[in-house]
């Protein structure tokens, strides 16, 4: 079996960092694992083992055959069974099963707030649905949805895994540090952290948080920048931007924070298990179920919850070191590729 997997781009983010984990995690699984960016590659190229075949398509368009058909000669040359695709690049695999009936496509959904949408806004994919072999889904309530609305007739929830070795434990962090890797966008809410931040600040004025991802450099990012200037919280928050040493950066902190409006099951939330963070997030998408009783978890939208919980895990040190440990367990335990990848092969051949 040869499996690809396709992504529009390499940048890092949720979608992006599972296609690369995937294609990694399968090499030497399988027969042939490869990956394929369509639109533009990014820091996460440097990520993938060099053993995974790996093609840029370039591609310039949403409807562009040059694309497809370089698709399909790499698909045909390397008698490839399975496209895996990702989030939106479902449109290019669908056009690829048009023209290459052969190839199966599984289709990987990551994005928890499509489930606030309905078919009519999603009439693309509720056509291209039909092409699909199965389709995967990073949280249960993603799987429903797509069982109602969508017309593919195998639908299951898989769970994100992070590479991880063993976990890494708290005591090795030295910063007074909360980071939040997620892409500065819709709807991971930055906002309502830099409010639940101002508050933290008040009392512990030592503490930083740096914010990793991606600047858009649009009304949402000036929005950010603006609360950080008008509350003097220069000096305490870093915007680092999009980098390729997040899992580095969470080496170096004490607290992982997410504060998203919704989700489907965050791999940064995985991250943080690995690199041994206590960890805070808002009860959105499978967040919750993941956290479990190993830290702390708040509605969204609440800053005030949201500054109580940091403050807890900052105030008292021996727990945010007793649930660092104990999450990066759990991590381990039923969100690493020992775990979850016997599931992926399995939704592969059956």
């Amino acid at each position: 079996m040869k499996v690809l997997q396709l992504i529009d781009s390499l940048n890092p983010g949720g979608a992006e960092r599972v296609a690369v984990t995937f294609a990694n995690a399968l090499q030497g699984k399988i027969l042939g694992s490869y990956l394929c960016t369509t639109r533009e590659e990014g820091l996460l190229k440097t990520n993938i083992d060099k053993k995974v075949g790996y093609l840029f398509l370039n591609k310039k368009r949403s409807l562009d055959l040059d694309a497809v058909l370089y698709l399909k000669r790499f698909v045909k040359k390397e008698n490839i069974d399975i496209i895996h695709a990702h989030t939106t690049s479902y449109f290019l695999a669908t056009l690829l099963k048009v023209i290459y009936p052969k190839i199966q496509i599984i289709w990987h959904e990551h994005q928890g707030n499509r489930v606030l949408t309905s078919r009519l806004q999603n009439l693309t994919l509720f056509i291209c649905s039909f092409f699909f072999t199965k389709i995967l889904t990073v949280s249960t309530a993603l799987e429903k949805w797509c069982i109602e609305i969508l017309g593919t007739n195998e639908v299951y929830y898989l769970p994100n895994f992070v590479s991880v070795c063993s976990p890494i434990l708290a005591a090795q962090q030295q910063e007074n540090t909360v980071i939040c890797v997620a892409n500065l966008k819709v709807p991971k809410n930055h906002l309502n952290l830099l409010k639940a931040f101002a508050l933290v600040h008040d009392e512990y004025p030592d503490w930083r948080l740096n914010l990793v991802g991606k600047d858009y450099k649009d009304s949402y990012s000036k929005a950010l920048h603006a609360f950080v200037e008008e509350q003097h919280l220069q000096d305490c928050i870093t915007f680092s931007g999009s980098v390729n040493t997040a899992r580095k950066m969470m080496g170096t902190a004490k607290i992982g924070v997410l504060s998203s409006d919704a989700e489907g099951l965050p791999m940064v939330l995985l991250e943080y298990g690995a690199a041994g963070l206590a960890v805070v997030a808002t009860r959105v998408g499978h967040c919750e179920e993941v956290i479990s009783t190993f830290g702390k978890t708040v509605q969204p939208k609440d800053e005030n919850a949201l500054a109580k919980a940091l403050k807890y895990y900052i105030f008292n040190k021996s727990a945010s070191e007793k649930d660092a440990a104990a999450y990066s367990l759990h991590i381990v335990k039923n969100y690493s590729k020992e775990a979850v990848l016997p599931k992926l092969l399995n939704y592969y051949i059956k």
